[in-house]
């Protein structure tokens, strides 16, 4: 029989981090997520002086670029699932040791034999499917470990890393090429990430819980908590569908207190992050002036950022017993929309010879994932029986 509803509840409350654990865990995971686009973009930055040395034409660098992302969209239900299971924490640990290392051997992969490109799409393949499990596991941890007036604020910070992360790369990664050559971006990203996980070890996990979890992972050892999900009751929801279709256009903010709260939290974010962003990309496609593009552009993205603080939070409001495999879900969907629009935009580019169509498209693609949350979108939690939905 499981435990009465403030049972479980007051457990949830005991099992949550302290303030001093979440500032100390903040700071590493906002690390943790620089280094774990220090380590996805190292391929781009690296891209053209690898085409040289191993005479990659466009279309086979293409075809390393984007093999990140065949692995990527895999793994993201499975890493919430997991998270569920066995916590967040040591999802992003294990899965953090296997793509540093990964990282930091692939220039050593390229002295195996002549299949360059093999070996390249084979490693960064693998990359993504490591790197699919962070972001659910992460939506996971903190859905288990933060105070609810606390998540927009967690994940906000925590979320920053990935832009940091790519700056970092693009700037310090930039001297690296130029002074060492392409291969030292791989082993710099990949040697500061095993660093990390050697500091992660080190201090905030213990080693039986991580031996536990290994020991969940390969033998199937029972866990202390129920992880199942009640997909049809999630699903019959239009919030949750609501939430899951938004991941389309971007990253989605939101972080309700309330139902009042929720809706002026929502109304203004939305039309910030995707109202206002979708105006900016549609005169981005109907101006000429270079400094016009550069300021329609920059604005454009910018505003976007106002989409990324919330993203997971209104995933942990709806089913926060669930919410790694639920932001899995999303996520993928995300994932493939991403996918389909490179091709599809290519599409739109080549048969029409100019790129309004294309910004055209963002834009509208945006003001209907808006429309469709500001329709659709709450903040009920909706992974309880129906007996308890109104506690």
């Amino acid at each position: 029989m499981p435990p009465p509803e403030p049972a479980r509840r007051d457990s949830a409350e005991d099992a949550q981090w302290s303030r001093p654990e979440c500032q100390a865990w903040t700071a590493t995971l906002l690390l943790g997520t620089c280094l774990l686009y220090c380590t996805r973009v190292s391929m781009p930055v690296c891209a053209v002086s690898m085409s040289q040395d191993f005479g990659w034409n466009k279309k086979e660098a293409g075809i390393a670029l984007s093999s990140f992302f065949w692995g990527y969209c895999l793994t993201q239900v499975a890493g919430g699932h997991l998270g569920d299971r066995v916590g967040g924490e040591k999802i992003i640990l294990l899965s953090a040791t296997a793509w540093g290392f990964i990282t930091a051997a692939t220039p050593l992969l390229t002295h195996l034999g002549g299949a360059h490109l093999v070996f390249m799409t084979f490693s960064r393949i693998l990359t993504g499917l490591l790197q699919g499990l962070y972001f659910p596991a992460l939506t996971s941890l903190l859905s288990q470990k933060v105070r609810e007036s606390e998540r927009a604020f967690t994940y906000s910070a925590v979320g920053c890393g990935s832009q940091f992360g790519t700056l970092m790369t693009g700037a310090v990664g930039s001297l690296l090429l130029d002074w060492y050559g392409w291969q030292s971006v791989f082993y710099v990203s990949g040697g500061l990430t095993l660093l990390w996980v050697c500091y992660v070890y080190r201090y905030l996990l213990s080693e039986q819980d991580l031996i536990l979890a290994v020991g969940v992972l390969v033998q199937g050892l029972p866990v202390a908590r129920d992880t199942r999900v009640p997909w049809r009751q999630l699903f019959r929801k239009p919030s949750v569908w609501a939430g899951c279709s938004t991941w389309c256009p971007g990253w989605w903010p939101s972080r309700p207190v309330c139902s009042v709260g929720f809706s002026l939290t929502i109304s203004s974010a939305r039309v910030m992050g995707l109202g206002l962003s979708s105006v900016f990309a549609l005169c981005l496609g109907h101006t000429s002036s270079f400094c016009k593009s550069v300021f329609f552009a920059s604005a454009s993205i910018g505003l976007q950022t106002f989409n990324h603080s919330g993203v997971s939070v209104n995933i942990q409001d709806l089913a926060p017993s669930c919410a790694g495999v639920l932001f899995g879900v999303a996520n993928t969907a995300g994932a493939l929309a991403g996918v389909v629009g490179v091709g599809l935009s290519g599409y739109l580019i080549e048969s029409t010879g100019s790129w309004t169509s294309m910004f055209n498209l963002v834009a509208a693609i945006s003001s209907l994932g808006l429309c469709t949350f500001l329709l659709f979108g709450k903040a009920q939690r909706v992974d309880l029986s129906p007996s308890r939905e109104d506690l």
